[in-house]
């Protein structure tokens, strides 16, 4: 059996193995592939594993050999999985995976903006605090997490890890999700509409999948029900957010910060308007990338590969 890697470099960048995955046949991994490049290096292959290459219609009509599909993240538009499901190919992904790397990092966003950790830091290394005439100083204001209102916008396996985070700093929880169930409010969890986490929320934390629904959810209308100085963080996907509009948001002071972890191309144009916008944070879709992250998307999908060919797929998308 032939095994094709499309894209396995940021995965696995080099500090894990693909060994295992030998057991089962040739191996072939290809750090990136080009859309170019598909056909060519899948044609023979019975399994491919991607993450953002495109496996289209196209793509399965002329790869006849096909008969696995294995998605190495939890998303999986980039895969046409009706053409599979049409040719009886599963498609597996990984789902949860990084599901408390992701709550981490919006904790790590929402830190560094409550308490300014790198903008002291560089001051001090920079001589402010050796030049100070008291034993502490402070170059821009910070502020406490406790009682602050967070709302989470997506209420799944990430939503309710960011929801239990937040109430451990003390804040009030305002969650929605597509389905408004408010039966699963808690004491220190409400479940609410949109429209209510978008006008109560201090700070909004989107978690919700890139559908025609979220589309532009963050933009100039909704931006203008927040409160004055509301801070978002984005690590859901970035077309979930009007760019513009949040940079002319930042730069009027209606919103404090913008956190993303996402934008809407990837790797970004350099027109981006949020590239040099003020106070936002913005890091390369790194989020999901802890080590302990990717080893459990590796395992998960070897697990994945054993179970079709022991002939009962799991964690199927396209059943």
């Amino acid at each position: 059996m032939k095994i094709v890697v499309l894209d396995g470099f940021a995965a696995n960048p080099g500090d894990l193995s693909w060994d295992p995955f030998q057991e089962f046949g040739e191996l072939i991994v290809y750090d990136r592939t080009e859309p170019s490049q598909v056909i060519s290096r899948i044609v023979d292959a019975e399994v491919v594993i991607t993450n953002k290459v495109v496996l289209s219609e196209e793509v399965f009509s002329a790869c006849p050999s096909l008969r696995f599909v294995c998605e190495s993240a939890t998303g999986y538009n980039n895969v046409d999985v009706a053409a599979a499901k049409k040719r009886g190919i599963p498609v597996s992904n990984v789902p949860a995976y990084s599901s408390s790397s992701v709550a981490q990092m919006v904790f790590s966003f929402l830190l560094e903006i409550a308490q300014q950790v790198a903008v002291h830091s560089d001051a001090v290394h920079q001589g402010r605090w050796t030049s100070c005439k008291d034993f502490c100083f402070l170059e821009h204001p910070i502020f406490e997490l406790e009682g602050k209102t967070l709302g989470i916008i997506g209420y799944g396996d990430i939503g309710k890890k960011v929801a239990a985070i937040a109430v451990s700093f003390g804040m009030e929880v305002l969650a929605c999700s597509r389905t408004y169930r408010p039966e699963l409010s808690t004491d220190h969890i409400t479940i609410v509409t949109q429209d209510e986490v978008i006008r109560r929320s201090d700070v909004i934390t989107l978690h919700c999948p890139q559908n025609p629904e979220s589309q532009g959810l963050i933009c100039q209308d909704t931006i203008a029900q927040m409160k004055d100085g509301a801070v978002v963080i984005n690590t859901a996907r970035g077309g979930c957010v009007v760019e513009q509009d949040v940079r002319d948001a930042l730069e009027s002071g209606k919103l404090a910060y913008y956190a993303a972890d996402v934008l809407s191309s990837e790797p970004p144009r350099a027109n981006n308007p949020l590239l040099g916008a003020p106070r936002a944070l913005i890091t390369p879709h790194i989020a999901w990338m802890t080590t302990e992250a990717r080893t459990r998307l590796m395992n998960t999908m070897l697990g994945n590969l054993k179970a079709f060919l022991q002939g009962t797929p799991i964690n199927v998308v396209n059943p």
